[in-house]
């Protein structure tokens, strides 16, 4: 968000802004060693500040739901308006006296889209991760969550304030999400006159000591926020045409939120192997409690053994040496998620040929043969053809094979490299992965499918 409006006012002469400034900063609209003339104390205008958020809601109808779900906060411990995670918004008094509606209107659309794409739970991952700390850090996300959502925020009747945070600014490229750009940046000269930025915890997720935290008044709880975003999602859903592309792919995903690719897959395999059916079979060893209803029989009870798991990976030209590597993680992973029981789980190289099945000893000692056209169908067939059958099959692979037309007779997870397939008509016919206008069926709808790699939250 920009300080323009401030900056005009202080300019033309007519306001001085105390000591320390709306938000503790150094005073300006006065010359060197001119005494400061301490501002009357106003309180905040409400009429124009509602004013604003009407405007912004006109101009952004598919966010009203969340612009009007803000409760405002009287403060002046911010330099502009900042929200908490708990979707309250802290306004300046004396931000708003000089700040013109039209950019004000901007301004709440700024600050709920920091609430709506969930910058500060993303902000806590991320420094988690990559063991980010400190006040300095939390201003980087803060100005990278600005570079994400800025260029939805302004335009298309929203005012642009001269000096508000632009990927172009900093070098960036646009259209990115904040831990993007959070890799291509440091603090230094081109962020020095964003130091100012405080756009509260809701942007970055550091508390502070201005915000009225988790037991405050008129803070609203998990399952409200969540529900303010589902109907915000739902509303672009139903009616695509008004919202940016950046919005409706973050109302598809509202739905389904991202979440680390690994657990993901982890959480599948579990939910094959742990489904009606699955690793189920009598056994004498505990004797069933219906025993006791027919002397002198013993009946055996039904036990869950522990689940078999065949492993296909794609070992094909288009895979490469990096994905069949992170292929193997994987099989060591799949081993833990099904209790570490690594004779139970195999391990089958396909390309257009299925290999030699190989049980899981050490994941690093297994031989991925291959380098040829994609058919994992053969991969499937030989796994089922396996005495005992697999419960589960697990595929990692990068999507460009013809699938099975008919479902396995056990479940199945897909572990998807990602490809920037275009959308160019595809004939079904022909599997030509040198064909520059090649685009792969997409996984079947029986298929449980993770996209390998994918660790952020998209827009």
């Amino acid at each position: 968000m920009g300080r323009s409006g401030i900056d005009r006012a202080a300019g033309r002469g007519g306001v001085h802004l105390p000591a320390g400034g709306p938000g503790g900063g150094p005073g300006r609209g006065r010359n060197q060693g001119e005494p400061v003339i301490p501002e009357p104390t106003r309180a905040l205008d409400l009429d124009k500040l509602f004013a604003a958020r009407l405007q912004a809601a006109r101009a952004r109808p598919y966010l009203a739901t969340a612009l009007f779900a803000l409760h405002t906060v009287e403060s002046r411990s911010v330099p502009t308006m900042a929200v908490d995670r708990h979707w309250r918004c802290y306004v300046s008094p004396a931000f708003v006296d000089h700040t013109p509606v039209e950019e004000l209107a901007g301004v709440w659309v700024h600050e709920v889209s920091h609430l709506l794409r969930d910058h500060h739970g993303r902000s806590d991952r991320v420094a988690r991760e990559r063991g980010l700390t400190g006040p300095g850090e939390r201003l980087r996300m803060n100005i990278a969550a600005d570079c994400e959502i800025n260029d939805d925020v302004y335009g298309d009747g929203l005012a642009w304030p001269q000096d508000v945070v632009e990927p172009g600014s900093l070098g960036l490229p646009e259209g990115q999400l904040m831990e993007d750009y959070l890799r291509q940046f440091r603090l230094g000269p081109r962020t020095q006159s964003h130091a100012w930025l405080d756009c509260g915890s809701g942007a970055d997720g550091l508390d502070r000591e201005w915000e009225l935290g988790p037991n405050g008044a008129h803070g609203l709880s998990a399952q409200e926020r969540d529900a303010v975003r589902f109907r915000v999602a739902q509303g672009i859903k139903g009616r695509p045409g008004n919202a940016p592309k950046a919005w409706q792919r973050w109302a598809e995903e509202a739905f389904q939120p991202p979440q680390p690719w690994r657990e993901l897959l982890g959480a599948a395999i579990r939910s094959a192997t742990s489904g009606s059916g699955a690793g189920q079979d009598y056994s004498y060893g505990r004797p069933s409690r219906r025993s006791a209803g027919v002397p002198g029989v013993v009946l055996p009870s039904l036990r869950r053994r522990p689940p078999r798991v065949s492993v296909i990976i794609d070992t094909s030209g288009s895979v490469s040496d990096a994905e069949l590597g992170s292929a193997l993680r994987e099989v060591a992973a799949i081993s833990r998620a099904v209790g570490g029981r690594r004779d139970l789980v195999s391990v089958l190289p396909c390309d257009a040929a299925a290999e030699v099945v190989h049980p899981l000893c050490r994941a690093e000692g297994i031989p991925l043969l291959g380098g040829g056209g994609t058919d994992l169908r053969t991969g499937f067939a030989k796994a089922l053809r396996a005495r005992p059958r697999p419960d589960v099959i697990v595929v990692l692979t990068d999507g460009q094979t013809p699938w099975p037309s008919a479902q396995p007779s056990c479940r199945t997870v897909v572990g998807l490299f990602p490809r920037p397939y275009d959308s160019a008509p595809y004939d079904s016919g022909a599997h030509d992965e040198d064909n520059p206008e090649y685009v792969p069926d997409t996984p079947p709808t029986w298929a449980r499918v993770v996209e390998i790699g994918s660790t952020s939250a998209a827009r």
